[in-house]
């Protein structure tokens, strides 16, 4: 049965009430020469049979998905238990969205209030919000945070080493709001920022803004950042695009961090060709009145039973637009509960356990490359599970031809940093066996020497 919402005689109708004749008079203000004149070209009708058949031809030239991956930069190929898709096909999960009826949204608000909690103890700060789009959104929503907390100071200062996305997502969101966002340049020895670029966080400065692990792989010095920034009285941002890595590393709370960002995509979520991420924010109590989004908090009803409210909701839909502050519309429901899920299933000792093998493998991977073939280290901060090298020749011209053999090497810098442009960057995880390690490094041998 085709499916027809409107009748000619309701057409007719609709056209007749709004004092038009046809449907082309309708979009009659469209460019003529902007307009389709000929049907589009597409192909008859398929029985269910023969779509399938279609479907199955399109998903064997993707070949990407039976290649080994080396790939990393801010979205990361990690093990999900199978009980995160399974669960997240029931119907009450999959359609989840915001919850504008608390009162009869009792499991939605809980598994927001449980991701809230365990990602608050991740990162050791006192609150985290019901989420937001991805990583670079909530850092741009951190700054802009940062600017109503420190209002009368001028100048966001953002370290060099930050994924470039992150870089841009900022400068758009911020463009009318903060008047000076200043870039601090890289050390090319560290991979991290120069410490003489310090000295540039002043008394006008309202926020320093750093990633750790940084876009390179390597681990800034987060304990001498935090103290420059808090002798200037400037909030500390912290931003965490390798969520894993908290399981046995440092966390944003405990160098004092007064706001913390995350991308979660690392916590149960596929890399699904770029997205969809998750987005964590969290921050100091003292700060909660400026968060951006949602809180969900637990109470007890009249009857004295546990449940749990939208407790702060302070964007434009929910009070007056000016009081608002931020106009970010979605908290990622489905996401939030799968990566509720992930560390549900893996526990603390897991996600520790987790970050170990990412850490050993890193370890095993980057020293056997350096013994190995004709690439070498290149920056001398420690890692986590990603890392840089240097090539003999062309970054990418070199991840070409590793491609050609099954191998997706890794990320060329040279798109965002041209004078890199024999620089490679790599990520192993614990999907990464020693035996793909191995002939990664034999293959890479062999295109740029051993």
């Amino acid at each position: 049965m085709r499916y027809l919402p409107v009748t000619d005689q309701e057409r007719k109708e609709m056209l007749e009430k709004i004092g038009i004749n046809s449907v082309d008079e309708l979009f009659s203000p469209i460019p003529e020469k902007v307009l389709l004149k000929n049907q589009l070209n597409l192909p008859t009708a398929m029985s269910e049979m023969e779509l399938d058949s279609l479907m199955s031809e399109l998903a064997e030239m993707n070949t990407g998905s039976k290649m080994s991956n080396f790939q990393g930069g801010g979205c990361y190929a990690h093990y999900a238990p199978a009980a995160i898709d399974q669960m997240l096909l029931r119907s009450e999960f999959y359609t989840a969205y915001t919850p504008y009826q608390p009162e009869i949204s009792q499991g939605t608000l809980q598994s927001i209030f449980e991701f809230q909690t365990m990602i608050s103890k991740l990162m050791k700060m006192d609150v985290t919000n019901a989420s937001m789009y991805d990583g670079a959104t909530a850092a741009a929503e951190a700054v802009i945070m940062a600017s109503k907390i420190n209002g009368k100071r001028k100048k966001a200062v953002i370290a060099g080493t930050v994924h470039p996305h992150y870089i841009k997502t900022i400068r758009t969101y911020a463009a009318n709001i903060i008047e000076e966002i200043e870039i601090l340049d890289i050390d090319a020895t560290t991979g991290t920022i120069k410490e003489s670029e310090l000295s540039k966080i002043d008394e006008n400065t309202i926020c320093v803004l750093f990633q750790y692990p940084n876009y390179f792989g390597s681990m800034e010095n987060v304990f001498k950042i935090s103290e420059i920034a808090k002798a200037n009285k400037a909030l500390v941002i912290a931003a965490v695009t390798e969520m894993t890595m908290l399981g046995a590393m440092i966390a944003p709370g405990d160098f004092g961090a007064d706001i913390a960002i995350g991308e979660a995509q690392s916590l149960g979520l596929a890399p699904n060709f770029g997205g969809p991420g998750l987005g964590t924010f969290s921050a100091a109590e003292k700060h909660i009145r400026k968060m951006p989004g949602r809180l969900v908090g637990k109470t007890v009803d009249k009857k004295g039973k546990e449940c749990f409210v939208l407790t702060l909701a302070a964007r434009e839909q929910h009070i007056k637009r000016e009081k608002a502050t931020s106009n970010i519309c979605s908290n990622q429901g489905l996401m939030t509960l799968a990566v509720g899920m992930y560390l549900s299933i893996m526990g603390k000792n897991g996600l520790k356990d987790v970050a170990l093998m990412n850490l050993k493998r890193k370890e095993y991977m980057l020293n056997k490359i350096v013994a190995e073939t004709k690439a070498v280290k290149a920056f001398s901060a420690s890692s986590y599970n990603e890392f840089t090298i240097l090539l003999p020749q062309n970054a990418k011209q070199v991840a070409d031809k590793m491609a050609e053999k099954g191998i997706l090497a890794g990320i060329s810098l040279s798109k965002y940093f041209p004078e890199l442009n024999n620089a490679l960057t790599v990520t192993v995880t614990e999907l990464n066996s020693y035996e793909e390690i191995d002939s990664y490094v034999k293959t890479l041998a062999e295109i740029i020497g051993g």
